[in-house]
């Protein structure tokens, strides 16, 4: 269950105002809660919601000793102090995860939180996120088709350019008699290849293809250094911002190493270098789970799944955050449902198992969403298809393109050669 998921743990100590004495133990976030363990006894002396809490802030105990303090609904104080690895680390993490769950939609909050749930709401929250993750998929196709488009514009400029070339080497070869050498070289001076280049030029840069940003908190190399910060994914990378959209680094697609999955909220990325240090970046949001599908599909090769995604495959839960895996993870859920439902039974155990079939599996309102789900999907696919095989087209062309460039260029450079 997502409620169940704990984003981070900390080893810290709590105050009891009642005995009046500090209690070591475990700090552990939820995705929408705080809760507090004891070391001994393992007893839970604190869970509080975060949509109950008022204000977190920095304060220090006896004017000496760092800790952070949680006011609750009821102007009920919490105390935690001895933070590691560090009380700013914490409170960053803990502050980012409830200032989200306070700017999401009233609903949000509603939806992590778990219910129980019928076996269509599983069926359609499955095909909702079989649909998102076509939707992402599509869309990563656009760019890709927008970047075979410019790759396309940029060999008939260079196609032109061999021209002029051309004309140029034959002039070059020409005797000083040749009575149309004047009009060679005054050929080159035609505007056309001129407006190709600036359209070719400036065309990439509003195609840089920001797919996603979501808030974050940022660290590099150590757990100590922690500041909020924004990850940008974009078609050609991924970029590192901090809390002033200062770039602190940018992860070119084919030179970015490995991204691994910690959890559904955290997330590390890497660049490996040869002589020089690794830049590596630990990234948590409290908006990781709708980003992970999208890292999927962009860095499929170079994207490590936990082992605890098998975990999530196997629960019966139907949250935002499992919702938000792919298809494939939340598949067996319905396996193990169906399973579970043809088991046979005898007595009053086979009594309630046909009251159970008697019961209509879906309701009208959950199958009329599966159908406009099912006709979306459709619509999706034939689109995709269409696009791929206009790409298909696109790269051919490229190729044969690319070809005719390379002759033409080996040419020039054999006329070159003689000339010298």
């Amino acid at each position: 269950m997502s409620g169940d998921v704990c984003i981070y743990s900390w080893p810290c100590s709590y105050y009891l105002d009642l005995e009046k004495r500090w209690v070591p133990g475990k700090l552990s976030l939820l995705p929408c809660s705080l809760k507090f363990t004891t070391d001994r006894a393992g007893e839970v002396l604190v869970g509080l919601p975060l949509s109950s809490i008022v204000e977190i802030r920095k304060e220090a105990s006896h004017f000496i000793f760092s800790a952070i303090t949680v006011l609750e609904k009821g102007h009920l104080k919490h105390w935690f102090g001895s933070l590691r690895p560090s009380r700013n680390a914490v409170f960053n993490i803990i502050e980012h995860f409830w200032r989200e769950l306070l700017l999401s939609p009233p609903g949000a909050a509603a939806e992590v939180m778990p219910s129980p749930t019928t076996r269509g709401q599983e069926l359609t929250g499955l095909m909702a996120s079989s649909q998102r993750r076509l939707e992402d998929t599509a869309k990563v196709l656009h760019h890709q088709g927008e970047q075979l488009d410019s790759v396309m514009k940029d060999l008939e400029k260079m196609d032109s350019d061999l021209d002029v070339a051309d004309r140029l080497l034959t002039e070059l070869e020409s005797p000083s008699w040749w009575p149309f050498s004047s009009k060679l070289w005054k050929t080159p001076v035609e505007v056309k290849p001129r407006e190709s280049t600036s359209m070719a030029g400036s065309e990439p840069f509003g195609k840089e293809g920001v797919m996603a940003k979501i808030p974050a908190i940022i660290s590099q190399r150590t757990e100590f250094h922690v500041k909020p910060g924004r990850l940008t994914i974009l078609v050609s990378g991924l970029e590192i911002h901090d809390s002033s959209s200062l770039l602190l680094h940018r992860f070119e697609r084919e030179n970015l190493d490995d991204i691994k999955v910690h959890s559904p909220y955290e997330i590390s990325i890497r660049q490996r270098f040869i002589g020089r240090p690794d830049v590596a970046y630990r990234v948590i949001s409290a908006k990781m789970p709708e980003v992970i599908p999208l890292l999927e599909v962009q860095f499929n090769k170079k994207i490590e799944l936990p082992q605890e995604a098998s975990v999530l495959r196997s629960t019966g839960a139907s949250s935002s955050t499992e919702r938000s895996w792919s298809f494939w993870h939340a598949a067996p859920r319905l396996r193990g449902c169906t399973t579970q439902r043809e088991l046979p039974a005898g007595g009053q155990e086979g009594g309630q198992l046909q009251l159970q079939r008697d019961q209509p599996l879906l309701s009208e309102r959950e199958t009329q969403e599966l159908t406009q789900i099912l006709t979306k999907l459709k619509g999706l696919a034939l689109d995709t298809e269409t696009e791929l095989e206009r790409q298909d087209e696109a790269l051919g062309g490229i190729t044969a393109a690319v070809d005719r460039a390379t002759l033409t260029v080996d040419k020039h450079n054999r006329r070159m050669k003689r000339l010298t």
